[in-house]
């Protein structure tokens, strides 16, 4: 392996350069993206060694990392202009839109289905951190339909970054997700929204914000370029999760307004568990 290509060169695009220069330096990566400062940023920081949106025969893998709604044309035109050997693995935050849109093209086994469960409320290059995937989860979907060479390839990558393999069909992959990470963003968002509608009325609201608030609404700051077009791209299985959620918020209020506080202790107790689950007192 002696070439990457990378589209998109933010935060996943852009850490995941700096890890493998780190693993192996003796690739060179070239790379582009729409945003010319972004470009300039990502030459600067060495994330790539040369700026071209050609892709040349000889290229071993390309990496597609932009938002979820440009991923669909971006891989089919990739597709379509990669030589034999080359590998397309794409970053995307959703997978069943971008699995049936190439399921019929004739280059299908060269294209790995792949997200990096890795993320900060950061963006752009300058967010990009070399250890980011260290030690993260990459799911893949549709294992079986990319060639076997193409994909051992693949591992050998992920296996350089130290990253956990998971597989997962695409449908359930966006299920799973709209759940777990694009429903705490909305949250995050629309909590923010809240204390900003609040701050009208009450201008030293912040002054009482504690650590609490600021690490529920981290999530806040993260790129709506980037988080509009998941919604896009995952609206099913978002508005199922959004659904289940505001039902959950409306009978949370609704004990508050009975004086069943017993009850919203009793649930909050049986809520705790979510803690056990995700190790988060270790």
């Amino acid at each position: 392996m002696k070439k990457i290509h990378i589209i998109g060169l933010g935060l996943l695009g852009g850490s995941f350069g700096l890890a493998l220069k780190k693993a192996k330096p003796e690739i060179k990566f070239t790379g582009f993206d729409s945003d010319p400062k972004n470009l300039e940023d990502a030459l600067a920081l060495g994330i790539i060694d040369e700026a071209t949106s050609e892709l040349e025969e000889d290229i071993d893998v390309v990496v597609l990392a932009t938002p979820a709604n440009s991923l669909g044309d971006l891989l089919l035109s990739t597709l379509d202009q990669i030589g034999p050997k080359t590998l397309v693995i794409d970053f995307g935050s959703t997978k069943e839109n971008l699995c049936k849109a190439v399921a019929n093209h004739p280059k299908r086994a060269q294209y790995l289905a792949g997200h990096p469960i890795a993320g900060t409320e950061f963006s752009g290059p300058k967010a990009a951190k070399a250890d980011l995937l260290d030690k993260k989860v990459f799911i893949i979907c549709e294992m079986e339909l990319t060639d076997v060479h193409l994909k051992g390839m693949a591992y050998d990558i992920l296996e350089a970054l130290n990253m956990k393999l998971r597989f997962m069909e695409a449908e359930e992959h966006d299920r799973h997700l709209a759940f777990v990470s694009h429903l705490s963003h909305v949250s995050s968002f629309m909590l923010g929204k809240t204390v900003l509608d609040k701050m009208e009325d009450e201008k030293n609201i912040f002054d009482m914000a504690g650590s609490g608030f600021a690490s529920t609404v981290r999530l806040a700051k993260s790129s709506p370029a980037m988080w509009a077009p998941i919604m896009e791209e995952n609206k099913k299985n978002m508005l199922e999760a959004l659904s289940l959620y505001i039902s959950n918020l409306s009978k949370f209020r609704d004990k508050i307004i009975a004086d069943d506080y017993e009850g919203l202790s009793s649930e909050m107790q049986k809520i705790n568990k979510i803690g056990d689950i995700l190790d988060l007192g270790k």
